[in-house]
């Protein structure tokens, strides 16, 4: 049995991310809407009836649209937020009386068989959270929204199957934009998000605690969150593709399109259907 991981969208016009169960499927943000989700994933063996839960990271409206109550109800989908966010997420229009399942710092389970840890995060006032996600001998570290790299999130990615991080803006671009100081000042002020120097450093750092651990280095390395204004796929690749072990791995989330099927082991299709890559 196995995982396996579509980012459906990523980026600041809406993040996406449908994780593939045995039992079911499992959403890590809904940024956009349903009928752009249900678009997204046709072709992928996956459908709008198939999800379980949506886990959210936080409440932005890049990774939660509310768009989403009627086809919550419809299909009884549970939705899990931290509990700090619970009451918040409660006053948007028509969810006062949608069932919220919270976390806290301990681990949780929105589909069968599979844990979800979370990892606290800097970002903006309230924060974000990361997942370790484990599940049937797979496991997943998924970040994005990071104001700064944790010291803990280092060593709990480790000897992680897939690997995925934000690597939102390339620096230069960022001062040398039309954006106003102030908004410069929001994403580069260490509760923002992370540069691709900041992002390539931790992902070589988790990487070589692997190796000092004799430990196993992650099947997929995926980065997240890419800026269109202040970021672009060949920056990226000259960076990260410079480190060998990384080069092999890696795979560029993009905000109109979905990646491929990131698989991790045996690959078992959810009961009764049988999946297949993107078109």
């Amino acid at each position: 049995m196995s995982l396996g991981l579509c980012i459906l969208a990523s980026g600041s016009s809406g993040n996406c991310t449908v994780l593939r169960t045995p039992g079911g499927a499992v959403l890590i943000d809904a940024g956009i809407g349903p009928r752009t989700t249900a678009r997204r994933m046709a072709g992928t063996g996956v459908s709008i009836e198939d999800i379980r839960a949506i886990c959210l990271t936080h409440l932005d409206r890049d990774h939660f649209s509310p768009t989403w109550l009627a086809t919550i109800r419809k299909f009884g989908i549970r939705v899990f937020c931290h509990e700090s966010r619970a009451e918040d997420l409660r006053s948007v229009t028509g969810f006062a009386d949608v069932s919220v399942d919270t976390f806290n710092c301990h681990a949780f389970k929105p589909a069968e068989h599979v844990q979800f840890r979370p990892l606290h995060l800097a970002h903006d006032e309230h924060g974000s959270h990361g997942f370790v996600i484990d599940g049937y001998d797979c496991r997943i570290g998924y970040a994005t929204d990071l104001g700064r790299v944790p010291r803990n999130l280092l060593d709990h990615f480790c000897e992680v199957d897939l690997l995925a991080l934000e690597s939102n803006y390339d620096r230069e671009m960022e001062l040398n934009s039309p954006r106003p100081w102030f908004l410069k000042q929001r994403i580069m002020n260490g509760k923002g998000h992370l540069s691709n120097e900041q992002a390539f450093e931790a992902i070589c750092a988790i990487l070589d605690r692997c190796q000092s651990r004799s430990g196993r280095l992650p099947q997929h390395i995926v980065l997240l969150h890419r800026s269109r204004q202040c970021n672009c796929p060949k920056l990226l690749r000259q960076l990260f593709e410079s480190d060998k072990r990384i080069a092999s791995r890696l795979t560029l989330a993009e905000q109109y399109e979905r990646t491929e099927w990131l698989s991790i082991g045996k690959h078992v299709p959810l009961s009764g259907e049988q999946f297949c890559l993107p078109l």
